[in-house]
């Protein structure tokens, strides 16, 4: 009966091929029945050590856990309980998923990521760079109002560019231009509403 889960089997290690090994046991025998993508190097009728797993009559799943392979790769395993056509356990299905290579390249984003040789930036470089302050004010008010570029409408382009005036964003040359390019506007779409805010 354990059979019919195979080809289920089949298909999870398949999925997530090469990192996942699924296998299954037989309760009553207290062996390994079936294996896919055997990366364990366990043998067909070799004993399940299931002992100190422990689920009673209503148990579905169990895990997720951590394991470690004969290679000492990482793995995190999940067992679910196959049951025959009276509900009785006969079998457990596990799958054996090898995260090493997830935690190697996790380490090696935190590294790049955490900015730890990262220093402030120049004043000598910065000092008249009009388009950096644009950028970044830009980004936090995005932030604040809760919206990203492609979310805004006509009104709230306007409100950004009398906000963006009133920090004198535009006092740099071709500032109008620039903030035209961001918004994804025309330049004269910008000079009209600062024309507008200026009259007001």
């Amino acid at each position: 009966m354990l059979s019919r889960y195979q080809p289920i089997a089949d298909a999870i290690a398949t999925l997530f091929s090469p990192y996942a090994e699924v296998a299954i046991h037989d309760l009553a025998s207290q062996k390994l029945v079936y294996i896919a993508n055997n990366y364990s190097q366990r043998e067909l009728g070799e004993d399940s050590n299931l002992n100190d797993l422990r689920f009673d009559q209503h148990s579905q799943v169990i895990g997720p856990y951590q394991k470690r392979n004969w290679d000492g790769r990482q793995l995190r395993s999940i067992s679910t309980v196959l049951r025959d056509d009276n509900r009785q356990p006969i079998g457990l299905l596990c799958i054996n998923l090898d995260i090493t290579v997830f935690e190697s390249a996790k380490a090696a984003l935190e590294l790049f990521l955490s900015g730890q040789q990262l220093q402030p930036q120049p004043e000598v470089l910065f000092q008249d760079d009009w388009q950096e302050r644009i950028n970044t004010y830009i980004h936090q008010w995005l932030q604040q109002q809760q919206l990203t570029l492609a979310a805004l409408n006509n009104a709230s382009r306007r409100m950004l560019i009398e906000t963006l005036y009133q920090q004198g964003a535009f006092n740099g040359k071709n500032a109008a231009g620039y903030v035209a390019k961001i918004l994804g506007i025309a330049r004269a779409t910008v000079y009209n509403h600062l024309k507008n805010i200026k009259t007001s």
